[in-house]
């Protein structure tokens, strides 16, 4: 009794379900708000949340609810880029330096500690830099600092599977390097590489708001978390809920992104 208790407690079924919803919002979001998150109504500005808008009103009348389920589309999709673009680079630099072993090894790891050295908003605002503003720009950048952290995770993984039974009777029965690297060392490395991209899915939303707060995401009226956050900012002594309820959508996102980045690591065999 006391054991299902814990595993109910444990299980992350409010994560997920969170999760889910925000990419609802993103797939179909007019089936959950039919106010226009662009355009505004004057004599409604700056209503508290209620019946009518459940986030209330900004400066030009705008349904604050309406203009975060449509901004989940902008963030979302910034943040799937940036995992992806850590996921795939990191992870190869990472094969390369566990597989390679010796000179490759030694040189891939030294540049892993370089990026890691850097502040992550800091290498993505020097990318921004290079790049240009706009949200496929600060998706880009979001994803080059978290390549550092993928590599070295995945080099870890390669390095310990090698030294695997399995793997050495792979190679003692005649099998070739390249196969035994496809068959067994990389699938058998990506647990906790999947892992950690459930987590840096969190952060990356973070991050992206962050840098959308400071004007190098998306444009004006685009309705990205971030910018809705600093849109809300002048008004917070007599209007909280402009940044206060966008903000604990972020939060309620990256909190349960953490939660499911835990419930997969717990998983592994």
């Amino acid at each position: 009794m006391t054991t299902g208790r814990r595993r109910m407690r444990g299980a992350p079924w409010l994560a997920w379900a969170v999760v889910a919803l925000v990419l609802l919002w993103a797939v179909a979001p007019g089936a959950f708000t039919g106010h226009d998150p662009i355009a505004g109504v004057p004599a409604d500005k700056l209503r508290p949340p209620g019946a009518e808008h459940l986030f209330g009103t900004d400066a030009v009348g705008r349904d604050v609810f309406a203009r975060v389920v449509h901004g989940s589309v902008h963030s979302l999709s910034g943040a799937l880029v940036a995992v992806a673009v850590g996921l795939v680079a990191g992870t190869l630099l990472g094969l390369l330096a566990g597989a390679a072993d010796g000179v490759a090894d030694a040189a891939v790891m030294r540049l892993v500690d370089v990026l890691l050295s850097v502040p992550g908003l800091l290498l993505a605002l020097t990318v921004i830099i290079l790049l240009g503003p706009g949200t496929v720009n600060v998706a880009i950048a979001v994803g080059a600092g978290s390549v550092a952290a993928f590599a070295r995770l995945a080099r870890a993984e390669v390095v310990r599977v090698r030294r695997a039974d399995y793997v050495e009777a792979a190679f003692g029965s005649g099998g070739r390097f390249p196969a035994v690297l496809w068959r067994h060392i990389l699938p058998n490395s990506l647990g906790p590489v999947v892992a950690l991209a459930a987590l840096q899915f969190g952060a990356a939303i973070l991050a992206i708001s962050t840098l959308g707060f400071l004007g190098y995401g998306a444009e004006p009226p685009t309705p990205e978390w971030g910018l809705l956050i600093a849109e809300g900012r002048n008004y917070l002594a007599t209007s909280w809920w402009l940044t206060t309820l966008p903000g604990a959508v972020v939060v309620a996102v990256v909190l349960a992104a953490g939660r499911i980045s835990r419930s997969i690591g717990k998983d592994r065999p």
